[in-house]
């Protein structure tokens, strides 16, 4: 058996979230979305920088598992540089096992910049078109976790090679967290992705864009999900909370109450995601991952990035008993 529970797999990029002033940005809205606005070809101050070194879905999950206790590796693709060294050792440090990392000599790290203003972000990516290759798994390396998040567009073969292993590894238990670029290329690309998955995790927005349901028939939207293979759909609704189905029972609970407004949003996905994966891991019920998730979605809103305020086990479990008396997973 491997020396961890969970092997993340995904893009990892350093996040440079950079604060917006006010008095030079303009927000607004229209049919196709909300939209932000700076001057073009001018100079626009900003409060301040700070910068994550191993952001990213996947390092985001590895990151939150770890807190949790679990044991964590990420398998990721990263430049051999400056940035991809710096990389590693954030990881280090908080306990993930890099070990399947692949350091690319021919392309730098990915870097992405975060657009702050206000409670919200704007992210401005890019994936590095690295060589993916799918990683030799010793026996001792092969997980009872896998988590598969955010790959760069030219992953193709990547795929491929990583369903055929997973073919091979039965017992693997997958968990699909699309990214924005995998959501992009279509159901077709990554149906059997799909087929193999167990558990599901996206935002209603993301379940739409992937399921072609409509926005306001959630029913449908869950439906539409679990039709393509995995055994459990779990949607997240932003501050209207999160559903999951597993074929026969529909589950709702509520967001968890912010202690204050949130600070920064980025990342609340990737917490909820990682933190109902750990309570599974740990043995927990679906019904108990639930009410885990939504507390580490809500802490990493109070602090800058996708990492800052994810919690520990101990203080996830004194959060869920000072909950209040309606907080709670409900059938619908």
């Amino acid at each position: 058996m491997a020396p961890y529970e969970v092997l993340c797999v995904g893009d990892t990029a350093t996040d440079v979230f950079i604060r917006l002033s006010d008095g030079h940005i303009r927000t607004w809205n229209d049919h196709e979305g909300h939209w932000l606005d700076l001057p073009y070809g001018g100079k626009v101050p900003f409060d301040y920088a700070h910068t994550v070194e191993a952001g990213g879905n996947a390092a985001n999950a590895a990151v939150g598992l770890a807190r949790l206790g679990v044991g964590t590796a990420l398998a990721s693709h990263v430049g051999n540089d400056p940035t991809g060294h710096a990389i590693q050792a954030a990881l280090h440090r908080e306990g993930v096992d890099t070990h399947l990392m692949r350091l690319d000599p021919a392309h730098p790290s990915n870097r992405s910049f975060v657009l702050w203003y206000h409670q919200d972000r704007t992210i401005l990516v890019h994936h590095e078109p690295y060589e993916y290759l799918w990683t030799h798994l010793t026996p001792r390396d092969v997980p009872a976790w896998m988590y598969l998040s955010s790959v760069g567009s030219e992953a193709t073969d990547y795929y491929n090679q990583l369903l055929k292993w997973l073919d091979e590894e039965p017992a693997v238990r997958l968990v699909f967290q699309p990214g924005t670029i995998q959501i992009s290329q279509g159901v077709d690309a990554l149906r059997g992705i799909y087929r193999r998955t167990e558990i599901l995790i996206c935002n209603r927005e993301e379940a739409v864009e992937i399921g072609a349901a409509d926005h306001g028939d959630l029913a449908a939207i869950l439906d539409s999900l679990y039709v393509l293979g995995p055994q459990l759909v779990v949607v997240t609704d932003g501050p209207d909370g999160a559903y999951a189905y597993d074929g026969s029972r529909r589950l709702r609970v509520s967001s968890y109450p912010d202690p204050s407004p949130p600070r920064e949003r980025t990342g609340a996905g990737d917490a909820f995601s990682s933190t109902f994966v750990a309570a599974l891991v740990k043995g927990h019920s679906v019904v108990e991952a639930l009410e885990w998730a939504p507390i580490n979605a809500m802490r990493v809103v109070q602090d800058v990035g996708a990492q800052a305020g994810l919690l520990d086990e101990q203080s996830l479990l004194l959060e869920r008993k000072a909950a209040p008396e309606w907080y709670g997973v409900s059938q619908w």
